[in-house]
This record gives structure tokens, C-alpha cells and sequence, in this order.
């Protein structure tokens, strides 16, 4: 699938998602979580992983991605907020490091080069 086509439908699975998600929770049926938090962590990791893989994105996009997923975890008793923030500490932590080995490009915006070349 293109990329184009993949961005296209990313939005509206995104949408009925969170209604689901929403139906669920006001039916009793699924656990109450804040459905707009939860999925906004997450549509933003999956975008900057989207973007492209840089030195930026592979620690933002899964750091994200992993948020939105302990944020559910938190909300429905499964993890405690104690055990959460230094297992997000460690999550960041490991990605920075991983952004440090792999060969990966650093983002435009933070090279040295293209920032010298826009100053003239």
C-alpha cells in the first residue's frame, strides 16, 4: 500500500476506534478510560513513526506509543501510577540509547549542515 493510502484510512480507523472505544465504556461493557487521551498518545506516535525513521522519531514514535499503552493499563487498574513513570524513565531511556547506536539519520531540523546553509 502506498503511503498516501495508508494515511488516508489511518484517520478514519483512528475515529471509529474511539467510538468504539467510547460505546464500550458508556455501555459498561469495556473499562472506563479516557478514550481521547489514550488514543491521542498513540495517533501521535503512530505519526512520527510515520514520518519517516530518524534518530527523532524511533525514540518519539514507540515512547508514544508505549504511554498510550500503560496510560490504558493505569486506567484500568492493571498498573499502578508508581510502577508507570520509572517504567517510562526506563522505556526513554533505552530508545535514546537505540537512537544512539543504530545507523539511523538525524532529522533535517537538527543537522548542523542544513541549519548553516538556511543562516545565509
Amino acid at each position: 500500500m502506498r503511503r498516501n493510502a495508508l494515511g488516508s484510512i489511518v484517520v478514519p480507523i483512528l475515529i471509529i476506534t474511539f467510538g468504539v472505544g467510547a460505546l464500550l465504556s458508556a455501555a459498561g461493557v469495556g473499562p472506563g478510560v479516557d478514550w481521547i487521551w489514550t488514543l491521542g498518545l498513540a495517533v501521535v506516535g503512530v505519526l512520527a513513526l510515520a514520518s519517516g525513521l530518524d534518530k527523532f522519531t524511533v525514540v518519539i514514535g514507540p515512547f508514544l506509543l508505549i504511554g498510550s499503552l500503560f496510560s490504558v493499563m493505569r486506567q484500568t487498574g492493571r498498573l499502578h501510577i508508581d510502577f508507570e513513570v520509572p517504567m517510562l524513565v526506563i522505556v526513554f531511556g533505552v530508545l535514546i540509547l537505540v537512537a544512539r547506536v543504530a545507523p539511523l539519520p538525524t532529522p533535517a531540523w537538527l543537522r548542523d549542515d542544513v541549519n548553516d546553509e538556511a543562516k545565509k
